[in-house]
């Protein structure tokens, strides 16, 4: 027992527990963010490695998939309907990879050919 709490000691002199979102944060113009992958988006069925994420300056940290956690994810995993990758890297790169809301076009009618009564 007592060698277990050495070790265990040990391990958190070695890697102290950190504050990582202000670690990653220290960087201006930098961040984290997390990027979902819906259903239909182009990328679905590409793997991560032909997004071109590394050529724009952004990591992946995580890629969660449903209830599964794939830490580090390599650049053969293939994308599926609703992954969520948790990215670090150029926060205006990744703002740029979200799309723009559709603007919905407002239904204008046509005026009545006569005056309407007060």
């Amino acid at each position: 027992m007592a060698g277990a709490i050495v070790d265990y000691i040990a391990n958190q002199v070695n890697f102290p527990e950190i504050d990582v979102r202000q670690r990653l944060s220290v960087s201006t113009g930098y961040g984290v963010a997390e990027l979902v992958i819906h259903a239909g988006a182009e990328q679905v069925g590409k793997q991560l490695g032909e997004l071109g994420l590394w050529d724009r300056d952004i990591t992946v940290l995580t890629l969660h998939r449903g209830v599964t956690v794939i830490p580090n994810p390599r650049k053969h995993v293939v994308l599926q309907d609703e992954d969520r990758l948790l990215c670090f890297g150029k926060l205006d790169e990744m703002r740029s990879m979200i799309p723009e809301r559709r603007r919905r076009r407002a239904k204008v009618r046509r005026l009545p050919k006569e005056p309407l009564a007060d």
